[in-house]
């Protein structure tokens, strides 16, 4: 199968998939509870612990649109700049 020829002419991406420890984090740095964290990126409580759970049968991984969401909206994100959370979080 031939890759579509505009594939090849696109930057690579800098959003990635937080750890669960730089979701935590980001909350924390934002002074909000689990509930108000979601409420944020209008998702549920649950979803949210999932992020947060380390490894495990109920840990799941954030969407980069999710983590990018949340770092600009709590003001912990430079526009522009792939929301890196090693250089966002205060």
């Amino acid at each position: 199968m031939t890759a579509h020829p505009n594939r090849s002419r696109r930057a690579p991406s800098a959003a990635r998939n937080p750890s669960p420890a730089e979701v935590q984090a980001a909350r924390h740095a934002a002074g909000l509870t689990q509930a108000g964290a979601a409420s944020i990126v209008h998702t549920s409580v649950r979803s949210w612990q999932q992020w947060e759970a380390e490894e495990g049968p109920s840990s799941r991984s954030m969407h980069p649109a999710f983590w990018e969401l949340f770092l600009i909206k709590t003001g912990q994100a430079k526009i522009g700049d792939g929301c890196n959370a090693n250089e966002n979080i205060r």
